[in-house]
């Protein structure tokens, strides 16, 4: 691409069941082998977007964050040392409202300033949902009217629980649970409590977290008894939409990424695998879907969207069990570096309350969020030898060569409005060089 900052890149497109394009694979592979035997291609970069709805605004992302690296690589070894990389970039189906804009495309998008959903934000879920405009075409008539009938709020609710498709369970390899958003026994929820519990009760809840987070409307804007619930009914379609992309990174990054990931390995180049939000949730079961016997070497994960006891080797609210991302770290030559910001409002408030709402029966008693977060937000826990260190520390002499190492990132990774935060404010050149600093070992 002759606009993109870093060459050589490819990229490649998965769809919502891993399946892969194989002309872009075979490609990927035929070009890797050749810049390995010919030019000395010695590691391959792969990100994967969160957020995102079409390929134009994944490569936007990649294209800024990519942009810092071949200046770090030049300042940072002597030519004779100096390693050769390309990047690729991951395509897959996720889903971006469009009051989610991220700053690198602010002003692009706008919030809705009424009853309704946000602009742009009907056809992002038809992308999302393909065959499914009947129902969506009736969520969004909803949506718009808000009228003050209870009824019309259930069939709102019903409606956005037909949009989330039942899938088997995600085990690990010893069969332990999934992350946060699955309950206490080893089986995941085929239809998430928030869409079976009282809909008036789950959409106020959802309505005190939007307030949390400073993205609630004036009081009475919308009018009515419950206008203030309709809001939280639309951030109920947001959750479970997102319910599902998080099940699909999942799929995605376990049944496709992995073993392309794995085949690129065995051209000759190291691969260092790096994920935003749900991306880093694809990133993670991708080392799970790696052929048997092959590494990467290393995983840097960007404001992760799933629970911050998926690598633990054992929860502690069910000891006998361990989280569904168990040894993963085993497969990484180098270290897994889980940067995080106190800054996400998406992680740090609506996250947990999602995760609680879609997993657990008790879903109405309250919220606890050292149960309930996201490793975006405060780390990986429960991480035998997992040292906790600062952005300043990441790169200095603090990034141990493997294991696991959580980053507070909240210095830089802080800009952005509500509901989201600064979830999507990761373009930064020391996030760039923390991703050269656990692959490559440079500072």
């Amino acid at each position: 691409m002759a606009d993109m900052s870093v060459h050589p890149y490819w990229e490649l497109t998965f769809g919502k069941d891993g399946s892969v394009d194989t002309d872009e694979r075979d490609a990927l592979l035929r070009d890797v082998t050749q810049e390995a035997t010919e030019q000395n291609l010695t590691d391959l970069v792969i990100f994967a977007h969160g957020w995102n709805n079409t390929r134009a605004t994944a490569t936007a992302l990649y294209t800024r964050f990519f942009a810092p690296f071949p200046t770090l690589l030049a300042g940072l070894t002597a030519p004779g040392d100096r390693p050769r990389v390309g990047y690729v970039g991951v395509i897959w189906p996720s889903l971006r409202f469009a009051d989610e804009a991220p700053p690198f495309l602010a002003g692009l998008f706008t919030a809705a300033d009424g009853p309704g959903l946000p602009p742009g934000t009907r056809e992002a879920l038809a992308l999302a949902f393909p065959g499914r405009e009947a129902v969506i075409g009736r969520l969004t008539e909803l949506a718009e009217r808000q009228p003050e009938d209870r009824a019309r709020l259930e069939e709102f609710t019903g409606l956005v629980r037909t949009l989330v498709s039942p899938r088997p369970r995600e085990g690990g390899r010893d069969g332990s649970a999934d992350d946060a958003w699955a309950r206490d026994t080893a089986s995941e929820p085929t239809v998430p409590a928030m869409f079976t519990d009282s809909a008036v009760e789950v959409c106020g809840r959802f309505a005190d977290a939007l307030e949390a987070t400073g993205s609630a409307p004036a009081p009475g804007l919308f009018g009515g008894a419950l206008g203030r619930v309709w809001r939280g009914a639309l951030e109920l379609l947001r959750q479970g939409t997102y319910w599902e992309m998080k099940r699909r990174a999942g799929v995605v990054g376990r049944q496709g990424l992995g073993p392309a990931a794995g085949e690129l390995a065995g051209r000759g180049p190291r691969v260092h695998l790096v994920g935003h939000s749900f991306g880093a949730r694809l990133v993670s079961f991708a080392v799970g879907g790696l052929p048997d016997g092959v590494r990467v070497r290393s995983l840097t994960l960007l404001q992760g969207a799933f629970s911050h006891y998926a690598f633990s080797p054992r929860l502690p609210f069910a000891p006998r069990r361990g989280g569904v991302l168990e040894g993963t770290a085993d497969r990484i030559d180098g270290p897994l570096v889980c940067c995080h910001s106190s800054h996400d409002s998406a992680l740090g408030t609506l996250y947990p309350l999602a995760s609680r709402l879609a997993g657990d029966a008790d879903s109405l008693l309250g919220l606890d969020l050292t149960r309930w977060g996201a490793l975006g937000y405060q780390g990986m826990r429960d991480m035998p030898g997992c040292p906790a260190i600062t952005l300043a520390e990441a790169l200095g002499d603090g990034m141990p060569a493997d294991g696991c190492v959580n980053v507070d990132a909240s210095e830089v990774v802080r800009s952005g409005g509500p509901p989201a935060g600064a979830h999507s404010d990761i373009c930064h050149e020391e996030l760039a060089r923390v991703v050269l600093r656990a692959g490559l070992g440079m500072r």
